[in-house]
């Protein structure tokens, strides 16, 4: 069957914009297998792709400039009795970068220390730009390796209510995702990134058309289900 969104498929186009719809609307696998008569097996492999889709665009993100909110945030089940400190035991570490137009960049990183956060700020974020973070010391010394302004605000002072250097806007994207992913009530490690991206691709194209984006994607770059695992399945 031809298909110009996907390489050797045995569904129709119709059915994979079908597909692409509902996705785009935020169902699940299996609100859509159920609307569209195929197996949850065969839905969970497409979105599958079409999650590594909002992955490369979400990857295909300039480094940003000006005025930029930097954080970062545990996910995972609830924080283990005894174990304290930023990247709790058992849990992903997130790193985010959220500039003022309203756009998201996040990176799953290994631990939130000083080195981590740093290398990454570096390397996405342009030396003229304008930091503002929460009192972490792992963003301390920044203006040293050449930014020229940091604001490090607590949070619950008067400057974090008033928006004189809020950094409550990443935190909006923080509580959308963990939202988005407490509804699938845990999930293989493995399967996160492309969730994370999922959240990310959302959260950016929020006032925008993300059916016509992916579809769009989907034509000039067809899929390979081929090279996707066959048991990737969501939890």
């Amino acid at each position: 069957m031809s298909n110009r969104y996907i390489f050797h498929s045995r569904i129709s186009e119709a059915k994979f914009r079908h597909i692409v719809r509902l996705f785009a609307l935020d169902l699940n696998a299996v609100q859509i297998a159920a609307l569209t008569g195929l197996s949850r097996v065969s839905i969970n492999r497409h979105l599958a792709a079409l999650r590594r889709c909002m992955a490369w665009h979400c990857d295909q993100v300039k480094p940003m400039s000006g005025d930029i909110e930097v954080d970062e945030s545990s996910f995972g089940a609830c924080r283990v009795r005894g174990r304290r400190g930023r990247g709790a035991f058992g849990k992903t570490v997130v790193f985010g970068l959220f500039n003022r137009h309203g756009q998201v960049s996040t990176e799953i990183v290994p631990d939130g220390q000083k080195a981590t956060l740093q290398a990454l700020i570096r390397g996405r974020v342009g030396l003229d730009s304008v930091l503002s973070s929460d009192g972490w010391r792992g963003y301390d010394g920044l203006v040293d390796v050449g930014y020229g302004r940091l604001f490090k605000v607590a949070p619950g002072r008067d400057e974090f209510v008033r928006g004189v250097v809020p950094i409550n806007s990443i935190d909006s994207f923080w509580r959308f995702a963990k939202s988005r992913l407490a509804k699938f009530r845990g999930m293989n490690k493995k399967l996160f990134y492309l969730h994370l991206k999922e959240c990310e691709f959302r959260f950016n194209h929020r006032h925008s058309g993300i059916y016509q984006i992916l579809l769009k994607s989907c034509r000039e770059n067809p899929i390979k289900l081929s090279c996707l695992n066959e048991n990737l399945k969501q939890m």
